[in-house]
């Protein structure tokens, strides 16, 4: 009995001690050149200047594409919202003279490759659409935190802008002990990885 406590207890200490085979993820890796794109399933918002009747909100469907009075099955999906009122404006010419077109996108899903994913041991895994300057942190509450069962500091990202790099991250520091340092920046396309603990 003796000996199983403490083979257990060396145990506890071998995991509590080791470090993740994950080099700890860059603290700043945001990318300030970022434009949001259109992604299926975002909604749009399209004013026509002076055309009440041509205005309106409508989702962009599952094979990224929009249809609005005059215009159907105009591509959406990978676009800014500024390309996306150029092709509108040059749609309308045919029908309306010097269109003016405004685009705002008011429900964000994204593009798929640049989603944001949590999976594993976060109260809400889901996807998230990517924003400039988001952190871990800001994944951690959109997610509501981890669970009771949740080995936060064995958690990784795996980085598809770098071909599939996985970083550690220390999700139980940062989110039950408030320790900024463990935050890091996110990028678009991050798949963040929460695994089980053992006990």
């Amino acid at each position: 009995m003796i000996r199983c406590f403490v083979a257990i207890a060396a145990l506890v200490l071998c995991v509590a001690g080791c470090q993740t085979p994950y080099p700890a993820a860059p603290v700043s890796a945001a990318t300030p050149d970022y434009d949001y794109h259109i992604g299926p399933l975002d909604v749009v918002n399209v004013i026509v200047w002076r055309n009440p009747e041509l205005s309106l909100s409508v989702p962009v469907r599952p094979d990224g594409k929009i249809t609005t009075p005059l215009v159907d099955d105009l591509p959406a999906f990978g676009k800014t919202p500024t390309e996306l009122e150029r092709d509108m404006e040059k749609a309308l010419v045919k029908y309306i003279r010097d269109p003016v077109v405004t685009v705002i996108v008011t429900s964000f899903a994204g593009p798929p490759d640049e989603q944001i994913r949590v999976v594993g041991e976060a109260a809400k895994p889901q996807v998230l659409a990517y924003r400039r300057n988001m952190t871990v942190l800001d994944v951690m509450i959109a997610v509501g935190g981890l669970t009771d069962f949740a080995d936060g500091n064995s958690a990784r990202i795996f980085r598809v802008a770098e071909g599939g790099k996985l970083y550690g991250v220390r999700l139980r520091d940062l989110v039950k002990r408030g320790d900024i340092s463990a935050n890091v920046d996110m990028r678009p396309g991050d798949i963040l990885i929460i695994p089980q603990s053992w006990f």
